[in-house]
């Protein structure tokens, strides 16, 4: 695992003249020709697909400058790319257009691999390590590929995609055709996921050092989370969904950890539990390596003792949301620091305060545990390095909770309530609540997945934009509620006072957010990419 994380840690140039995936002009074809003579280079190739998603355009930080325009967190410090918060998209936004174009390198990379792949396969047979990368390569390409699709694609227009395996020869730098439907881009990702379980091993195979590797149980999560996403344009996808959920649980022994507090640990020894699906090992100390976020949501400059980035913060919506399962309940305390409220910070106890930025009055404290030791730089859990300031953390992309959740919102949309009870009670009841006392709604479902998948990257902004056209009123009513809000914070009368009195007020920046209109589903297409592709790729309507 140590080894995996180094591969996070390090630049990888690896097929760096491989030409835009979307882009009409030609820039030449990569030097390819003795490539894959050895397992080395299949290693190589495969890790250089992995280091982009642990980058701040990615699972890093960026993806969740988008969660500003739903009601769970804020911003905290101000960004010049407001019409993220306020759904005013012009597809332009930085961390939209640089997550665009680092998906579809990824997905020309990964296609790239595959083409090669299959071909030695079919000229000389492929090596342990060969015939795991082939696996790791298509699961890595229909990864990258569903954030694109969900994203971007809609029932009237999918988004680009071709394989290169299905190319009489080699790619010719063709713009990959845009897709009838994003339900055809989900059949690919369906049938990538699928070659990918047919390549990999399970996780349990892997040895310590290659822990985080792709694994046949997460390709099956993936379908799962897949099937849920094309539910919304076909509903018979929701059976596929439970079929999947339950396969994880009776082939690969899939289950909720018994402690929600562990899945967040700094501890080597908890990070591989029985709800571990998909997620990024991340390390400090003097190399660290891994995802920035635990730092980048750590109070500005970190009360003076390191340079957290005080980035994205809770709102009062979330904390109301979380506390109507009781004061001081776990998920709530585990997933938020409020003012007054003791937490171990560099090996002493404080009590949180924040004077940093825009006010909010709370920070994410799902990630701080890395940070509560005595000497966290020097003993390997918080990174040396504050400009990257990754921590030792198990950075959960996808766990079975958000498994069970979407099973029984699958129950839920098929007349099957009881069926539901089981899955939000087993949640519930794991961190000390009591099992629902009555037949589960889709209120109760959007309750649980909000607060138990707080300020994970499940993507809350687009659970409320694909329950916008459900066919449940009450969830629908539930999105729209949320879409349509400005983001409330706690306004305290001395900020440096843990004690302090508060008022209830609306977060200060990005104050002029749009009503939700059906064409905000998806985003626009970067313009200059629309430009380029002569004709080729459509802007989604709306924009």
């Amino acid at each position: 695992m140590k080894k995996y994380i180094s591969v996070l840690a390090l630049s990888v140039a690896l097929l760096s003249s491989c030409s835009d995936f979307l882009d009409v002009q030609s820039e030449g074809s990569p030097i390819t020709n003795a490539y894959f003579t050895n397992d080395q280079q299949a290693i190589d190739a495969i890790d250089g697909l992995y280091k982009p998603f642990h980058k701040e355009t990615m699972f890093g930080r960026d993806l969740f400058w988008e969660q500003g325009a739903g009601c769970d967190v804020v911003w905290g410090r101000s960004r010049s790319f407001n019409t993220l918060a306020t759904m005013a998209y012009t597809g332009d936004e930085s961390p939209l257009k640089s997550a665009f174009e680092l998906l579809y390198q990824n997905i020309s990379r990964s296609n790239w691999i595959i083409q090669q792949l299959l071909k030695k396969q079919a000229e000389k047979g492929l090596s342990a390590i060969e015939t795991r990368s082939l696996g790791e390569a298509y699961f890595l390409r229909g990864f990258a590929h569903f954030y694109v699709a969900y994203r971007y694609g809609t029932d009237e227009q999918g988004v680009p995609f071709m394989r290169y395996e299905d190319l009489p020869g080699d790619y010719d730098n063709s713009i990959p055709p845009q897709q009838k439907s994003v339900e055809d881009n989900y059949r690919y990702i369906i049938e990538d996921m699928d070659q990918a379980i047919r390549y990999l091993p399970k996780f349990e195979e892997y040895d310590t050092e290659n822990r985080g590797r792709a694994h046949q149980a997460a390709a099956v999560a993936y379908k799962a989370k897949v099937y849920a996403y094309w539910a919304t344009w076909d509903a018979t996808q929701w059976e596929n969904v439970i079929k999947m959920v339950d396969l994880l649980e009776t082939e690969y022994g899939r289950d909720l950890n018994p402690s929600f507090s562990q899945l967040f640990s700094s501890e080597y020894a908890d990070f591989w539990n029985q709800e571990y699906l998909w997620t990024i090992p991340s390390d400090g100390g003097n190399i660290g390596g891994g995802v920035d976020f635990p730092g980048v949501v750590l109070e500005n400059k970190g009360w003076g003792v390191y340079n957290g980035w005080g980035q994205l913060k809770p709102t009062l919506d979330i904390y109301e949301e979380m506390v109507k399962d009781g004061e001081g309940n776990e998920r709530l305390v585990r997933s938020i620091l409020e003012y007054n409220q003791e937490f171990e910070y560099f090996g002493t106890t404080k009590k949180f305060y924040s004077t940093a930025d825009y006010e909010a009055g709370f920070m994410i404290n799902k990630y701080m545990d890395p940070f509560k030791h005595k000497n966290p730089v020097e003993n390997g859990y918080v990174n040396a390095n504050g400009d990257w300031p990754t921590a030792r953390l198990n950075f959960p992309i996808m766990r079975f909770a958000e498994m069970k959740l979407f099973r029984a919102e699958a129950y839920l949309m098929t007349n099957r309530a009881d069926l539901a009870k089981g899955d939000l009670d087993d949640i519930r009841e794991r961190v000390g609540l009591q099992p629902l006392d009555h037949t589960p709604t889709m209120a109760d479902l959007y309750h649980e997945r909000r607060c138990e998948l707080a300020f994970e990257f499940t993507d809350h902004l687009f659970d409320l934009k694909r329950w916008t056209q459900s066919s449940n009123a009450e969830i629908k009513a539930l999105a729209e509620k949320e879409l349509n809000a400005r983001p409330r914070i706690r306004k305290y009368d001395d900020r440096s006072n843990p004690e302090s009195t508060w008022t209830e007020a609306y977060y200060e920046d990005y104050t002029n957010k749009r009503p939700y209109e059906q064409y905000m589903r998806v985003f626009p297409y970067p313009s200059d990419v629309v430009k380029n592709s002569n004709g080729k790729l459509k802007q989604n309507k709306g924009y």
